[in-house]
C-alpha cells in the first residue's frame, strides 16, 4: 500500500509549473440599443502554477492577452475594438475522475485582468462613446477540463463583475480553450 502511494505520488507531483496558450472568443455586452455586439477572436500565452491535494487543486497563472471583440453601429460597418491585458486567474478545481495518465476536473475562480493598451476602432461613434478602457477589471470563470499525462487542456466561460469602460456600460464575456504543458 505504501508502495502504490508512493508511486501515485511521483506521477502527481504536489506543485506543478508550466505553460499554456490558446484561444478565446470575446464579446462585450451592452446597453446601448443602437450597438450590436459581437464575438471576436483573441489569443493568450502564459504561465501557470499547479497545486495538488489529492482530487482538489488550485491554479494561477499569468498570461498574456491580445483580445478584440466586434461592435457594429446600426446603419454602419463592423468594426473591431483590440486591446491587450494581463490576465491572472486564480481557480480551484476538483478531479471527477483521476488515474495516473488521465484526469477529467471540474474548475471555477476569479480573473484580475489588467489592460496596458486599447486601440479602439476609427469608427467616431464609438470613440465618442469610448474614450479609455479602466484599467482593472474582475471577473467570474468556470468550465472543465482535461490532463493527459503532462498535457493540460481547459475550456472555460469568462464573464466581468465590472464594466470595462464605466460610459460604455460594458462586461467583458469570453469562452476560451487553452493547452498547457507542466515542465515539471
Amino acid at each position: 500500500m505504501m508502495f502504490s502511494k508512493k508511486l501515485f505520488a511521483q506521477e502527481q507531483p504536489l506543485i506543478q509549473v508550466g505553460i499554456k496558450g490558446g484561444s478565446s472568443l470575446n464579446k462585450l455586452n451592452t446597453e446601448l440599443a443602437d450597438l450590436d455586439d459581437k464575438y471576436a477572436i483573441g489569443l493568450h500565452v502564459g504561465g501557470m502554477a499547479r497545486v495538488n491535494l489529492g482530487r482538489a487543486y488550485i491554479q494561477g497563472e499569468a498570461l498574456f492577452n491580445k483580445r478584440k471583440a466586434a461592435l457594429k453601429p446600426q446603419g454602419q460597418t463592423e468594426s473591431k475594438l483590440k486591446w491587450n491585458a494581463i490576465d491572472i486567474p486564480v481557480v480551484a478545481g476538483y478531479k471527477i475522475y483521476q488515474n495516473q495518465e488521465l484526469n477529467f476536473r471540474i474548475l471555477g475562480g476569479v480573473i484580475y485582468s489588467y489592460t496596458l493598451n486599447d486601440n479602439l476602432s476609427p469608427i467616431k461613434a464609438i470613440q465618442q462613446g469610448i474614450k479609455h478602457f479602466d484599467k482593472s477589471n474582475l471577473q467570474l470563470t468556470g468550465g472543465l477540463g482535461v490532463d493527459i499525462q503532462r498535457f493540460t487542456l481547459d475550456v472555460r466561460y469568462e464573464r466581468g463583475f465590472s464594466d470595462l469602460n464605466k460610459s460604455f456600460k460594458s462586461k467583458p464575456q469570453a469562452f476560451s480553450i487553452g493547452l498547457g504543458y507542466f515542465i515539471f
